[in-house]
């Protein structure tokens, strides 16, 4: 049997522009995706998914045909589109499945689905290392994006993370900053489609020249504010451009105007985490408005 795992992820800064090339601060958390693969007799591949609950949430098998196409009887949305990332790692390794051998998969997770922390990236990179093919190719053949999620995925530290071309540039970073314990990651209570945010990013900067100076200047800054009050400023600033940018308001001034510390949209705007300043008695704030799932920086962060 064999066992691979990948961490999850959580973007700093440059979220949106990262996939035109400004460079970003991303973080891998302590959180992650477990895959165990036993081969087996026969040509069919039993394929399980594991809650970080510990209960089996999916389960169907797929099987190798004659002409090495895996198939599925399976037709949900769920079963289809693994079927296509199945394909994808064949495309990328034809040897990989054969008439020979069968597959018993397991694949675990350690954080609710709903937390955006990179379900499908730490899958994408799981299979990628279990099938030796280049985790980015994969994701490009799959469900796409600029890949910041695969190199966290990958890695054990803070990233800096650009794009040049279409080439990711990956830089580890020390990022633990002495006020980390006045940092807190905060769940918006609903999962964000990221696609449907990339669109909205496209189409509000289709006549906007993005100012990538300034977001990497920004990162640079955020990674290396010496304390709290610059790093508040560096991170409202970067959510103000943001913000104008995808014409809207920034988290803050939609939800929590009356916050005393600062917030900064984290990824997909709308849902999954946000990044609040403060301290614990600050957090009573967000749970008292109804936001109960409240990590702080140790628990979170790698």
């Amino acid at each position: 049997m064999q066992t691979f795992y990948s961490h999850g992820k959580l973007l700093i800064t440059s979220e949106y522009a990262v996939l035109d090339g400004a460079q970003a601060l991303a973080l891998p958390t302590k959180f992650g995706q477990k895959l165990k693969v036993e081969s087996t007799s026969g040509n069919l591949i039993h394929w399980k998914s594991i809650s970080n609950c510990g209960k089996i949430w999916f389960e169907t098998h797929f099987n190798i045909g004659e002409a090495l196409k895996i198939t599925c009887n399976d037709n949900s949305k769920i079963a289809l589109r693994l079927l296509q990332v199945l394909e994808s790692l064949q495309q990328l390794n034809p040897n990989i499945f054969t008439r020979k051998t069968g597959f018993k998969i397991t694949s675990k997770l350690e954080f609710p689905e709903n937390w955006g922390l990179g379900s499908s990236s730490t899958l994408i990179n799981n299979l990628a290392q279990w099938g030796r093919v280049d985790a980015f190719r994969l994701l490009n053949l799959t469900f796409g994006g600029s890949g910041y999620d695969i190199a966290c995925a990958q890695n054990k530290t803070a990233i800096l993370y650009q794009l040049s071309r279409g080439i990711p540039s990956i830089s580890p970073v020390k990022f633990k900053p002495k006020f980390s314990n006045q940092l807190f990651f905060i769940h918006r209570n609903k999962k964000q489609n990221s696609r449907d945010g990339v669109e909205a990013y496209k189409k509000s900067t289709k006549y906007k020249i993005v100012d990538f100076n300034k977001l990497n200047k920004l990162t640079l800054e955020i990674l290396n504010s010496q304390n709290l009050e610059i790093f508040k400023k560096n991170i409202e600033t970067h959510e103000t451009y943001i913000g104008s940018l995808l014409q809207e308001p920034t988290l803050k001034q939609s939800l929590f105007s009356d916050y005393q510390g600062e917030i900064k949209s984290l990824g997909a705007w709308g849902g999954d985490f946000f990044l609040a300043t403060g301290d614990l008695s600050s957090m009573e704030y967000f749970k008292i408005k109804g936001y109960q799932t409240i990590l702080s920086f140790s628990e979170m962060i790698l």
